[in-house]
């Protein structure tokens, strides 16, 4: 018994033993992890005030940048709405320019702020960059018009109530509206045109009405048989006693072209661009009724007509034939 006691004593003092070798070791690693973490939060108590200083100092430098910034755009919209008034594009033009100047320069002050709060602001350049350039695609239409509006309000090769040509369709009328994305002509026949702005700032547009005079042309044709110098009296006669004509310019009377079957005379004169079609048509009729009373011959495309009415004589020739019975 006492063998064996000793012997069960033996192996429970072995197993106790081992279990000991075992429980050491971790109570002596678990001491060593709670040492180390003591001394990463003394070391982060010590860093605290040091972090929390430069947050404090981040977030001020943020907000003087943000009030500086918000008083520089303040300024540079001042400025450019100013210039815009000087040009006469402080309409819609002067509102739209006010508005893309307005964005662009917050979205630097953004920038600018995020730098300051340590993101990274390449990041969020190249979403931006993206999505702008998603949406100039999508709207590359749009777009085009809308800066060729803005370049129409501000060098305003036409206004409202002139009379433009725009030589790409040939589409013509008094300007009766211009927006950011469209202009609207009026034509003579009370028609209504609505032009793309993105295709006007790319045609040719003739501004008829734009100058204080207009030169009228006249070309008339006379009989070879008649006086030319008697003809140009008589046209510069009609030049002086018109009232529309503007009598501090130069007019002309000449012989514009020996024709096929008449002298052709040109005239020449300048009148204001608002009476134009009135003088124009006026001027016309004065000289058919002058060229009338003179007795000086316009001629006119003539055909003549000679008809010759030919008989034929058809010769019947009649042959009897004879039966014989």
């Amino acid at each position: 018994m006492n063998f064996a006691g000793v012997t069960v004593w033996t192996a429970a003092s072995g197993q106790a033993g081992a279990a000991e070798g075992r429980i050491l070791p971790t109570l002596l690693s678990a001491g060593t992890d709670v040492s180390e973490e003591m001394a990463i939060g003394e070391q982060l108590l010590r860093a605290a005030p040091q972090s929390l200083l430069d947050f404090l100092t981040r977030v001020v430098l943020c907000i003087v940048t943000f009030l500086v910034g918000v008083k520089v755009i303040s300024l540079i919209r001042k400025l450019i709405g100013k210039a815009m008034e000087r040009t006469g594009a402080a309409g819609q033009a002067g509102q739209f320019v006010d508005s893309c100047v307005r964005v662009v320069l917050y979205v630097i002050l953004v920038f600018q702020i995020a730098m300051h709060l340590g993101i990274n602001a390449a990041t969020i350049a190249t979403v931006l960059g993206s999505a702008t350039v998603t949406v100039g695609l999508a709207f590359q239409g749009s777009l085009k018009n809308c800066i060729g509006g803005i370049m129409i309000m501000i060098l305003h090769p036409f206004r409202v109530g002139d009379y433009i040509i725009e030589t790409t369709y040939e589409s013509e009328g008094t300007v009766s509206e211009i927006t950011v994305f469209y202009t609207k002509l009026a034509t003579l026949d009370n028609r209504t045109i609505i032009l793309p702005n993105g295709q006007l700032a790319d045609a040719g547009i003739t501004n008829v009405t734009r100058e204080e005079n207009r030169r009228v042309e006249l070309k008339v044709g006379i009989s070879y048989e008649a006086d030319i110098r008697r003809a140009k009296g008589v046209l510069e006669g009609l030049l002086l006693k018109e009232e529309g004509i503007c009598r501090d310019l130069e007019y002309n009377i000449f012989v514009d072209e020996l024709g096929a079957s008449a002298v052709v005379l040109g005239i020449r004169f300048w009148t204001k661009t608002e009476n134009y079609w009135p003088v124009r048509w006026k001027m016309l009729e004065e000289i058919k009724y002058a060229f009338d009373d003179n007795g000086i011959g316009i001629p006119y495309p003539q055909m003549d007509v000679h008809v010759k009415r030919m008989e034929e004589k058809e010769e019947i020739s009649c042959k009897t034939s004879g039966e014989t019975l």
